[in-house]
């Protein structure tokens, strides 16, 4: 039924607003939506981008999963609130026979800015020290989200958010399945402090199926990762991203082969403490500024960088550590003096990917409308264009023309969610605000035909096509 219906709407040059063009036929959502799975909800919202006045109201009011589109709000507070030479920063720093490395959160880190740092020991003459302490009192509470989903918490997007943080809180691998052997085998950089141990057998695809069998991997706090399950026989080996589940372990391990290598000696411990209070710096890392961190966070939806900056920004306007909880607070406050209310909303981490995440259309229209009527701020050049770069470059639906280059939004997806809020340009250089909620998209993978685009690759195609030709059809907003 679904392809079916594609191929009777695919010959309509389809969409956008109040202004239909006279020459093409005319789509309504309710021509569209049948294109999702039965069950999906869909709400939507298109309107002029200086007077957000909604032109397409649909569900405009009801709270979804934003998932990834939350980093909008996140992006915009931070934008608004720190300032424009705000940078992390991470510090060594002496206290009499004490050296302390006072972590800020900063997510872009890395073994060669760590070893940059401690490189000034020997450069001073400290050939040994008695302490050296790990200080991240910066952030408290949760280091994950309520919400998260328990299943990723071993891959790297789901990285935890601590302000002790080094190479992204992530660590490369790879596992093996070769063609003529029913074992795998999981490779790890020695200079990695995990460990890994692996059980997963190497079959056919045909066996794989049989068996209802996949990779699976869990983790210990000790950053011991475990493979077991199945996975097909492949001739390249397969790359993986491990979340470091406790960072602060991770990184005393490397900073002790760092001094190491520098020929520095402790005599006493290196203590993941608050580092004494009386101290003199050494030297500074800071990180790229705030600008660069938002297009990052915005292009290729970090979210590490996310939820790091939501605790920063808890930590400034409340004057104490951050924490998921401050910094939700934190963003609500700085976004309603700017005028967008999120009373409403629910918000538990700054990236969006809890489930416990809601927000409505109109809510993350009012967020884009902010965004495009204050273009100092330079927040829509760093969202992603359709086709051209970022997460939007591949994404199927928009990446061709007359689509490609004409969009600019932040897409975000979960389990059964496909979202994006943007800036659409129309076939009469009009600009657009568009916010596309689609939740419990569950369609039926048995039932879809081979080469034919998905369920929501055919929504998306034609919603944005017949907005930019001008064919879809307004609906009246509901009155408040």
């Amino acid at each position: 039924m679904l392809s079916a219906l594609f191929r009777r709407l695919a010959p309509m040059a389809i969409f956008l607003v109040p202004f239909a063009s006279a020459s093409a036929p005319s789509l309504t959502l309710e021509q569209l939506t049948p294109l999702l799975p039965k069950g999906s909800q869909v709400a939507l919202w298109v309107s002029d981008a200086q007077q957000n006045q909604p032109q397409i109201s649909e569900q405009a009011d009801a709270l979804l999963p934003p998932a990834s589109t939350q980093k909008l709000l996140t992006g915009l507070a931070a934008r608004l609130y720190l300032p424009s030479t705000f940078r992390f920063s991470t510090r060594l720093v002496q206290t009499g026979d004490d050296i302390a490395l006072i972590f800020n959160g900063d997510p872009s880190l890395t073994r060669k800015d760590i070893r940059q740092l401690l490189s000034q020991l020997p450069r001073r003459g400290l050939d040994t020290i008695n302490n050296l302490y790990l200080d991240g009192h910066a952030f408290a509470g949760r280091t994950r989200a309520p919400g998260w989903p328990w299943d990723i918490l071993a891959v790297c997007y789901s990285a935890p958010s601590t302000a002790i943080t080094l190479n992204h809180n992530c660590v490369q691998g790879a596992i093996y399945s070769q063609p003529d052997s029913t074992l795998t085998r999981v490779h790890v950089p020695d200079h990695q402090p995990v460990s890994v141990e692996n059980q997963a057998r190497a079959v056919s695809e045909d066996e794989q199926a049989n068996r209802h069998c996949g990779l699976d991997l869990t983790a210990t706090p000790q950053n011991t990762y475990y493979f077991s399950g199945c996975l097909p026989h492949r001739e390249r080996p397969l790359p993986l991203n491990f979340a470091v589940q406790t960072p602060s372990t991770y990184v005393k391990a490397i900073v002790a082969d760092e001094l190491a290598r520098l020929n520095v000696r402790v005599k006493g411990d290196i203590r993941v403490a608050r580092a004494p209070s009386q101290s003199r710096e050494l030297a500074r890392h800071q990180s790229a500024p705030l600008t660069s961190l938002l297009t990052t966070m915005l292009r290729d939806s970090d979210n590490l960088i996310a939820d790091n900056l939501l605790k920063a920004l808890g930590r400034r306007y409340f004057q104490q550590p951050g924490s998921y909880r401050n910094g939700v607070a934190a963003v609500k406050a700085i976004l309603q003096e700017a005028g967008i209310d999120l009373s409403q909303a629910v918000l538990v981490d700054g990236s969006g990917l809890s489930r416990n995440n809601r927000l409505s259309a109109r809510q993350l229209a009012q967020v884009m409308h902010y965004i495009t009527t204050h273009p100092a701020l330079g927040m829509v050049k760093m969202l992603p264009t359709a086709g051209v770069d970022g997460t939007l470059k591949y994404r199927q639906s928009i990446r061709h023309a007359p689509i490609k280059g004409r969009l600019k939004a932040k897409s975000g997806s979960l389990y059964g969610s496909f979202n994006l809020a943007g800036f659409l340009e129309d076939d009469s250089g009009n600009q657009h605000i568009v916010v596309q909620l689609v939740s419990h998209y569950h369609p039926e993978e048995d039932a879809q035909p081979e080469n034919v685009p998905s369920p929501i690759t055919q929504f998306e195609r034609e919603f944005y096509m017949a907005l930019i030709r001008g064919q879809l059809l307004p609906t009246r907003a509901p009155s408040h």
